[in-house]
C-alpha cells in the first residue's frame, strides 16, 4: 500500500522545459518550480487543479497579504483586494491571479504591475500522477527586484502550502471515479 503522508509533501523542481513560460525563464529575476503528486483517481482537469490549490488561501497568507497590501499600497503597488476584484469584462481569475492561458494540461496565470511581471503556470503531469507550479518574475525597476528579494521566501512557503494544503483537503475526484 502506498505511504498516503508522501501525497501531502511539496519538492523544488528543475524549472520544466515543457512549461509554456519556458521562453520566460531566459533574465528572471525570480524562476522556481515546485510539484506534489496526485492520488489515483484526481481530476485530470487543471483548471479545477489550479482552481483548488490556489482559489482560497490559508488564513495566514491571507494575513501576510494583508500586511503587504498595508506596506506597498502607497507605492501605488495592485492589492490583493483590487487583484480579486479584477476588473469589470476583464479576464477571469482564479484568487488574486489573471488567468492568462487554459490548455487541457496547463493554466498559466499572473499579473503585470509597474514593479514587475509575473507568471505562475500549473501543469499536470502527462501521466496525471502530479502538478507543478512554476512562477517567473520580471522586474521593471529597482523598487520591483527589493520587493521579490524581500518576499521570495513567503513567495516559496506560500507555493508549497497551496500545493500541500490542497492535497491534505482531498484533490478533486475525476468525473465519474
Amino acid at each position: 500500500m502506498t505511504n498516503n503522508h508522501r501525497w501531502h509533501q511539496s519538492r523544488r523542481e528543475a524549472l520544466p522545459s515543457g512549461a509554456r513560460v519556458a521562453g520566460l525563464y531566459r533574465g528572471a529575476f525570480l524562476a522556481d518550480a515546485f510539484a506534489i503528486d496526485l492520488p489515483q483517481g484526481a481530476t485530470r482537469d487543471v483548471l479545477a487543479l489550479a482552481r483548488f490549490a490556489f482559489e482560497r488561501p490559508a488564513p495566514w497568507v491571507n494575513a501576510l497579504l494583508a500586511l503587504r497590501d498595508r506596506l506597498v499600497g502607497g507605492f501605488g503597488i495592485k492589492t490583493a483586494g483590487a487583484l480579486r476584484a479584477g476588473t469589470p469584462g476583464g479576464a477571469p481569475r482564479i484568487g488574486i491571479f489573471r488567468i492568462y492561458e487554459t490548455h487541457a494540461d496547463e493554466v498559466v496565470l499572473g499579473e503585470d504591475d509597474r514593479h514587475l511581471d509575473f507568471r505562475v503556470s500549473v501543469m499536470r503531469s502527462v501521466a496525471g500522477d502530479s502538478l507543478t507550479a512554476v512562477t517567473v518574475v520580471h522586474c521593471h525597476n529597482l523598487f520591483g527586484r527589493n520587493y521579490i528579494r524581500l518576499i521570495a521566501p513567503f513567495h516559496r512557503l506560500v507555493v508549497r502550502s497551496a500545493l500541500e494544503r490542497a492535497a491534505r483537503s482531498g484533490w478533486p475526484a475525476e468525473a465519474g471515479a
